[in-house]
């Protein structure tokens, strides 16, 4: 892994890249395939900096997976082996325990930057994974657990279930047995019968092809989907303000695209109805069990292994 590093690395230059007198150009990777509906809006985003920022800022976007595993882009822009990273804070709690709390605040990004959220997450990044905390996306969007085996209830008990940090907790409080991978090792898992599940937004299986080895979805929706944008704190600071003025406005803009969701939500659903995918729903009383157990096991797990900045994460989220 160490050799894949330093071979992006020196593919790309180990420092911001000045383009000219004025335009510095930023190494960025995304830590879901290229293309995909983790990927799209960070990509509308280079888009827009790059028009925006013409001959100020540039972003050379390397690409997903295929050139870095997703486990290991939090830590490459912290030693700004990128400087830019789109990557979901479940593929960083090995550096930041704390970023297993974020699946667990849904307030719109507007709301967490006025109320002190942002602020207190950035800080966090700064100190744990020399970063700035730039953007966040996807507040709105739910995760589930998919199976290819009906329970009779919600037991994972004798179930095999594809995790990664964030749906971890309550597959092994159901009774369910959790094996991490990467999104790229789920298809064939699924195929092979290594795992009878796994956990996923409710959006984004159809880009990865998983619809044809899933035969459930399992009710009630949990969590929220976090997918960030970081910046290497080094190449943050190094940054003119007017460069740096261009990627927050940009930021801003990719935190507003969070809007389209409901739409996208909505119509995924629809979608999976028809590609043979059945909800299991087992009743108001039951999903609100599963909720509470979610929620207390996730937060218990986050205080676990950090207490002080864990507790002031809870009392922000609210719940």
């Amino acid at each position: 892994m160490r050799k894949l590093l330093r071979l992006v690395a020196l593919g790309v230059g180990l420092a911001v890249v000045p383009a000219s007198a004025q335009e510095v150009v930023l190494r960025a990777v995304t830590s879901f395939a290229e293309g995909t509906q983790f990927s799209k809006n960070f990509e509308r985003f280079i888009e827009k900096v790059n028009a925006d920022g013409k001959g100020v800022v540039r972003i050379n976007y390397i690409g997903g997976p295929r050139a870095m595993p997703p486990f290991e882009v939090g830590n490459a822009v912290r030693t700004k082996v990128v400087d830019i990273a789109n990557v979901t804070g479940a593929f960083y709690t090995n550096l930041m325990p704390e970023a297993d709390a974020f699946k667990l605040i849904a307030k719109p990004m507007s709301e967490q930057r006025q109320n002190g959220t942002w602020d207190f997450i950035n800080q966090l990044h700064n100190q744990k994974l020399n970063s700035q905390y730039l953007a966040r996306q996807f507040h709105n969007v739910p995760f589930h657990i998919y199976l290819n085996k009906k329970p009779d209830n919600l037991d994972f008990t004798g179930l095999k279930i594809r995790v990664t940090p964030v749906y971890k907790d309550i597959v092994e409080a159901l009774g369910g047995t959790a094996i991490t991978t990467a999104p790229g090792e789920v298809y064939t898992a699924l195929e092979r019968g290594v795992v009878d599940g796994y956990g996923w937004p409710v959006s984004g299986i159809f880009d990865l092809g998983w619809d044809k080895v899933t035969k459930f979805r399992l009710e009630p929706a949990f969590y929220s989907v976090e997918v960030n944008v970081l910046v290497n704190l080094d190449t943050w600071k190094a940054l003119s303000d007017a460069q740096r003025k261009v990627l927050g406005d940009a930021a801003l803009w990719l935190e507003g695209l969070d809007a389209e969701n409901t739409a996208v939500v909505a119509a995924e659903r629809e979608r999976q109805a028809k590609a043979g995918i059945q909800p299991i729903d087992f009743g108001p009383e039951e999903a609100r069990k599963f909720l509470d157990k979610a929620n207390e096991v996730a937060w218990q797990s986050v205080l676990k292994r950090a207490p002080e900045s864990g507790a002031k994460l809870r009392q922000l989220a609210g719940n």
